[in-house]
């Protein structure tokens, strides 16, 4: 189980040191902000999308290494997704991704891209969105 538990803090460490999809779309469909103002994680996201998919993903974060890396995996996992299949994703599946458990005090830093994604996503569709750091 170790060997599990090291192999999953080096894929986390390398989407904090190599972020995928880092920096900010020009003619985004939209963008959303949000922040953990409990430990000053922030994050901008925005899609582009096409035919009801995301074709595009982009954020700019300053966070710590479980929220950037957890913004990291969720813009790769949204790529080329409904936006109903986005709309659906939930704390498991972030933690799953991240194959940790966080704690209670840093799953608000984990959870933080997924909020701010379905931010935009809501957004894009004019519906308000009613998610928590809790339960994106």
């Amino acid at each position: 189980m170790r060997i599990m538990d090291e192999l999953y803090r080096e894929l986390i460490l390398d989407h904090y040191k190599n972020p995928r999809n880092f920096g900010t779309l020009k003619d985004a469909s939209s963008v959303a902000e949000d922040s953990n103002p409990l430990c000053g994680d922030e994050i901008k996201i925005g899609i582009n999308v096409k035919a009801g998919k995301i074709a595009d993903v982009k954020y700019v974060c300053s966070g710590c290494a479980i929220s950037t890396a957890s913004a990291s995996m969720l813009s790769e996992l949204a790529m080329g997704r409904s936006l109903e299949e986005v709309r659906r994703l939930g704390k498991g599946a972030v933690l799953g991704m991240l194959n940790i458990n966080p704690g209670p005090s840093r799953v608000k830093c984990a959870l933080l891209p997924l909020k701010a994604l379905k931010l935009a996503v809501y957004k894009y569709l004019g519906i308000d969105f009613k998610g928590t750091l809790d339960n994106p």
